[in-house]
């Protein structure tokens, strides 16, 4: 099988993206799991990939993370139907996490060259881009 094993991200701040991170990946079926270092939380999903929260260390604080500057655009999350980005849109409206480009999940199969490329957008404490998308 060819995927992502994984994907390491440094944070500003591991107490609070630990927070963030497990009531978003939790409504995603993601599992928390903790490791020997306590500056690594890793998380679990359903497929077997591993996502991983490390803090960032005090030397590179101040060095702040832009979408837009080369490395990482964002983060997507695949989930199995439209219903779910629909229940998740209304998990991020009950946490008052804000939407990005809509004001709730949108089509956007023209600019994927998809059939279906249904998604929502937020970001996460660092302003890391997230998505959750339901596509064929």
């Amino acid at each position: 099988m060819n995927s992502v094993a994984h994907i390491e991200v440094n944070v500003l701040d591991i107490v609070k993206s630990v927070k963030f991170y497990s009531s978003f990946l939790g409504q995603l079926h993601w599992k928390k799991f903790d490791l020997r270092d306590s500056n690594v939380v890793g998380f679990g999903a359903p497929d077997g990939t591993h996502l991983f929260l490390v803090q960032t260390e005090q030397r590179f604080i101040s060095n702040t993370y832009h979408r837009k500057n080369v490395g990482l655009n964002h983060i997507a999350f695949r989930v199995e139907s439209m219903e779910v980005v629909d229940a998740f849109n209304k998990f991020l409206q009950d946490n008052r996490i804000p939407v990005l480009y809509s004001d709730g999940p949108k089509d956007y199969s023209s600019e994927y060259s998809r059939e279906h490329y249904y998604a929502v957008f937020f970001e996460d404490p660092d302003r890391i881009k997230l998505e959750v998308v339901y596509y064929k």
